[in-house]
């Protein structure tokens, strides 16, 4: 028996959270072809996994690399973390569909305004299949992004003809391979739409199923019904419904994830939904007032005007306005910041809980990156099931992989299993963890030794190979 590629001597962990196990994995072409002892058999290339865990590659569940995967497609940050793919589209920000000379803040989060250059969802998905970046792109329509389309002025609630356009691109959407829709009310593009508009807009998803994924209208003191607003949308429009990077911000309102994940038990009697968390006490957005005033540390991440100042605290800016938020706010945007703003102990709870997924939200345009970006992943491996032993290695793989490949309906992925894709990560459990800091963000983690895309290495001894076998995934078919 011949295959392309074998790991030999490793204990699988599958995906599944059941107990890992001692076992060789054969691939040929983008396939697992054998998973037992192949000790018989021969390779092209073989991997020496011994000591090592095998895992299914890494998803990403809310990521914005809607255009970096285009503009850098080695996708470095995430594959030096075992990310094999990558979910964007997410808070209702998207690339797609929109074709724009200038775009309001937190659109600009995803790139530069020539990046906006798809009038149909589906020329994006085509853009990614002639320009393969190192890991495959699953992505959802945001509904920021199509009020910036179809609203000449978005400090008011969507008509009915605009409902209308919208759901039709929604429509598009899905039948190009969308995975659902993504919606961030917080935000100022979307803040005055209703909870009826955006059941509107998400009307297609009762036909073709998918995702709502929703950043909640407010993370702070009124938790809760904003929590109770995503759980209408989800269910009004069938579809499974996923709470963005969970979190209870400000001080005030720490320690409230023991009232946030018991309304979300309960309610998951009455309908699909997960959630997905990073495993850091502090966020990163769009430079606010509100934000800051909830934080105990900010940090700016990068300002077009002030590009110098990034990566200092705020405390330390503010003295040039006077000691004004405001001024600084005025002066420094467009503008991004690292915000201080929720507690570890919620952290850690959100993170224990079932259905909770791993989620990076790294922003990768930042000149001063939330460390998130390069380190979510073997901090959750190393730093959260190692070390702290919220839970077992099993578990931890498994909220990264099958969790998320089964809530997003990803086929075929997530799972080491004879006749799935190669998307593969030998990493070492006693050495995995994160190195990026806030101070030095940009760190590549340690103990990810080898990724493996639609059965092409694209990390080898822990050093990218430069290959590009990712793919733009579509909801509807593998």
């Amino acid at each position: 028996m011949h295959f392309q590629l074998i790991i030999r001597n490793g204990d699988v962990i599958d995906g599944t959270g059941d107990a890992r196990f001692a076992a060789d994995v054969g691939v040929n072409d983008d396939r697992i072809a054998a998973i037992g002892d192949l000790s018989a058999a021969s390779a092209d290339t073989t991997i020496d996994a011994a000591g090592k865990i095998v895992a299914p590659g890494f998803i990403d569940s809310h990521t914005h690399d809607d255009a970096f995967v285009l503009t850098n497609p080695d996708v470095t940050p995430k594959v030096v973390q075992g990310v094999t793919t990558v979910i964007a589209g997410n808070c209702g920000i998207s690339l797609a569909p929109l074709s724009a000379d200038a775009v309001p803040q937190p659109l600009d989060l995803l790139g530069a305004p020539e990046c906006f250059a798809y009038d149909s969802f589906g020329a994006y998905l085509a853009a990614l299949e002639r320009a393969p970046a190192a890991v495959n792109i699953a992505a959802l329509v945001g509904h920021s992004t199509l009020r910036v389309r179809h609203m000449s002025d978005l400090a008011r609630e969507a008509t009915a003809d605009e409902r209308r356009r919208m759901a039709a691109d929604v429509e598009e959407a899905m039948q190009a391979g969308a995975f659902g829709v993504s919606s961030g009310t917080f935000y100022p593009p979307a803040a005055s739409a209703s909870t009826q508009e955006l059941i509107d807009v998400c009307e297609p998803l009762r036909r073709h199923p998918g995702v709502f994924a929703t950043h909640l209208r407010d993370e702070t003191a009124d938790i809760v019904p904003s929590m109770q607003e995503a759980f209408a949308i989800g269910g009004a429009v069938g579809a499974n419904l996923v709470l963005s990077h969970h979190k209870v911000a400000g001080k005030e309102n720490h320690g409230r994830s023991t009232e946030t994940l018991a309304l979300i038990d309960a309610q998951s009697e009455r309908q699909p939904l997960c959630l997905d968390c990073h495993p850091y006490h502090a966020t990163s957005t769009m430079l606010r007032a509100d934000r800051i005033r909830q934080s105990s540390r900010v940090i700016l991440a990068w300002s077009t005007k002030r590009p110098e100042l990034a990566g200092k605290d705020f405390a330390d800016v503010l003295p040039l306005y006077d000691g004004s938020i405001e001024a600084a706010i005025e002066d420094l945007k467009p503008a991004g910041a690292i915000y201080f703003v929720m507690d570890e102990g919620d952290v850690r709870r959100i993170f224990s809980h079932e259905r909770t997924m791993v989620g990076s939200d790294g922003l990768p345009n930042d000149t001063a990156p939330h460390p998130r970006l390069w380190g979510t992943f073997p901090r959750v491996l190393g730093h959260y099931s190692r070390d702290l032993k919220l839970f077992p290695l099993e578990t931890a793989v498994r909220k990264m992989t099958g969790l998320t490949a089964e809530q997003f309906g990803i086929a075929g992925r997530g799972h080491v299993a004879e006749g799935s894709y190669a998307d593969l990560v030998v990493f070492d459990p006693d050495e995995v963890i994160d190195r990026a800091t806030f101070d030095e963000p940009k760190l590549a983690p340690k103990g990810i030794e080898h990724v493996i895309v639609n059965g092409v290495p694209v990390l080898m001894h822990a050093q990218p190979t430069g290959a590009r076998p990712g793919r733009p995934l579509r909801r509807s078919r593998p």
